[in-house]
C-alpha cells in the first residue's frame, strides 16, 4: 500500500480525502496556494508544500509545482480530488512518467471520455442510447453547425467538447440566434478549456438528471453502487442529490444501470466514476457524459450502502482486485446532500467576505463535510462551496425531516449563503413527492 499521498486538492474534499488516508495508515501531504496558506487542510496534513500565488493556474493547475511537491515530500501518489487537475489526462500521464501514481483511470479512459464529442461516439458504438445531436464543430464550421442543428430541432444546447459539468452550456431557442449562440460557447469554451471545439444537442424538455456510481480495478472488474438523482440545480450545476432516485420505476433503473457498465467497459474503466443521464418524462434515457473521478456528491451513496468510496479509489490504485462483488452489493434507507454555498440565494452570485459566525448541525446520521471555520475569509478564487450537508434516513421522508431539522441548526454569517434556498427547496411540494425535474428551481421563484 502508499505510504505517503499528496492532495492535489483544497478544501473539503482534501481534508475528506485526508481522513480515509489517515485510517488506512497512510501519510499525506497538502498543497495550498497563498490565499490558502491558513486554510484547514494545511494544519491537517501531515506535511505542507505551498505551490504558488492565489490563481488557480499558479498553484491548483501548475502541473509542475505540483509534481515538483510530490518528488521533494517522496511521495507514492497523487490524489487529484475533484476539479482542478481531476479530469486531466496529461496530468495522469505526466504522474505516470514521474513515477508517481495517478488516483484515478488511465490516461486514455480521462482523455476518451474527457472529449465529449469522442465519447458520443464510443456510447454510439456501445449501444447506449444518445441525445440526438452532432460531432465537433471548429470555429471555422459555424455553417455546418446551422444545418445540423435544424436537423436536430430547437431548443438546441450548445456544448464545449472538451468541458463538462454544465460549464460554459448556451440554450439556443431559434435558428435566429444560433450564430451568437456559437459564438459565445467558443469564446466560452477557449476561455475555460483551451480548446473552442463545440458540439450541439436537442434539449430534452425538463428532464431528470440521474448518474451511475461505478467502481473498476486494473484486472477488468466493474460494479454499480446504485444511483443519485441529481435534478436540483442551478446554471446547470448541482445544488441537492438524494440516493436512491425518488423518480424513476424499476425497469428504467436498471436499463440505466446497464448502460452506465456498458460505458465503463468501453474504456476498461478503472477507478471511482460516474455514468449521467438525462430522463425524460417518457423515462427514455440518454447517455450525458460520464466523470473520470470522484464525485462532490458521492457521500450520498456512502451513506446508503456503507462502501468508503474513496478507500476504494486508493487500494485499486495500488493495483488491488476489487473485493467488491455486484451481487453482494445492497443498500439501506435514504440520503440527502445539500451543497451549502457563500452565494446569494436569490441570484446565486458568490458572496465573498469574512466568515463570522460558522456552527454546524450534529445529531443523529448528520455528516457534514466542510472546510471553514469562524474567521475565515471566503476569496473569490475558487469555488463558493462551503460545505455539503449530509442527512441518512430509513426511507425519504425521514432523511428529509433530519436535513430540515440540521439546517434549522445551521448558523453562518458574514457571508450570504444559499441556506434560506434549501429549505425552500425540501418544503416545496414537488420535491416532497419525489416528482421534480431540472426546471424545480424556476418554479420556486
Amino acid at each position: 500500500m502508499f505510504g505517503k499521498i499528496l492532495i492535489a486538492n483544497r478544501g473539503e474534499i482534501a481534508l475528506r480525502i485526508m481522513r480515509t488516508c489517515r485510517t488506512m495508515g497512510i501519510a499525506t501531504v497538502a498543497v495550498y496556494s497563498e490565499a490558502d496558506s491558513e486554510s484547514r487542510h494545511v494544519a491537517a496534513a501531515d506535511e505542507a508544500v505551498m505551490i504558488g500565488a492565489s490563481s488557480p493556474r499558479d498553484s491548483y493547475l501548475n502541473h509542475e509545482n505540483i509534481l515538483e511537491a510530490a518528488r521533494s515530500t517522496s511521495s507514492d501518489a497523487v490524489h487529484p480530488g475533484y476539479g482542478f487537475l481531476a479530469e486531466n489526462s496529461e496530468f495522469a500521464a505526466r504522474c505516470e512518467l514521474a513515477g508517481v501514481k495517478f488516483i484515478g483511470p488511465s490516461p486514455t479512459a480521462i482523455a476518451k471520455m474527457g472529449d465529449k464529442v469522442q465519447a458520443r461516439q464510443l456510447m454510439l458504438e456501445s449501444g447506449v442510447s444518445l441525445v440526438p445531436g452532432s460531432d465537433g464543430f471548429s470555429e471555422d464550421q459555424v455553417n455546418d453547425a446551422g444545418n445540423e442543428a435544424g436537423r436536430v430541432g430547437y431548443p438546441i444546447l450548445i456544448k464545449a467538447s472538451a468541458g463538462g459539468g454544465g460549464i460554459g452550456m448556451i440554450r439556443v431557442e431559434s435558428a435566429e440566434k444560433l450564430r451568437q449562440g456559437i459564438e459565445q460557447a467558443q469564446r466560452r469554451a477557449e476561455h475555460a478549456f483551451g480548446d473552442p471545439t463545440i458540439y450541439i444537442e436537442k434539449e430534452i424538455q425538463n428532464p431528470r438528471h440521474i448518474e451511475v456510481q461505478l467502481l473498476g480495478d486494473e484486472h477488468g472488474n466493474l460494479i454499480h453502487l446504485f444511483e443519485r438523482e441529481c435534478s436540483v440545480q442551478r446554471r446547470h450545476q448541482k445544488v441537492v442529490e438524494e440516493a436512491l432516485s425518488p423518480s424513476i420505476d424499476g425497469e428504467t433503473r436498471q436499463n440505466i444501470y446497464d448502460a452506465a457498465l456498458k460505458a465503463g467497459q468501453s474504456v476498461d474503466y478503472n477507478s471511482v466514476g460516474t455514468v449521467e443521464f438525462v430522463v425524460d418524462q417518457e423515462n427514455n434515457y440518454y447517455f450525458l457524459e460520464m466523470n473520470t473521478r470522484i464525485q462532490v456528491e458521492h457521500p450520498v451513496t456512502e451513506m446508503i450502502t456503507g462502501v468508503d468510496l474513496v478507500e476504494q479509489q486508493i487500494i485499486v490504485a495500488n493495483g488491488s482486485s476489487l473485493t467488491l462483488k455486484q451481487g453482494d452489493m445492497t443498500h439501506k434507507g435514504h440520503a440527502i446532500e445539500l451543497r451549502i454555498y457563500a452565494e446569494d440565494p436569490e441570484t446565486f452570485f458568490p458572496s465573498p467576505g469574512m466568515l463570522g459566525t460558522y456552527k454546524v448541525p450534529v445529531g443523529e446520521h448528520i455528516r457534514v463535510d466542510d472546510w471553514v471555520q469562524e474567521g475565515v475569509e471566503i476569496t473569490p478564487y475558487y469555488d463558493p462551496m462551503l460545505a455539503k450537508l449530509v442527512a441518512w434516513g430509513d426511507d425519504r421522508s425521514m432523511s428529509i425531516e433530519r436535513a430540515m431539522q440540521a439546517l434549522e441548526n445551521y448558523a453562518i454569517s458574514g457571508v450570504k449563503t444559499n441556506l434560506p434556498l434549501h429549505k425552500r427547496i425540501l418544503s416545496d411540494k414537488s420535491f416532497l413527492s419525489g416528482s421534480y425535474d431540472t426546471a424545480i428551481l424556476q418554479l420556486l421563484k
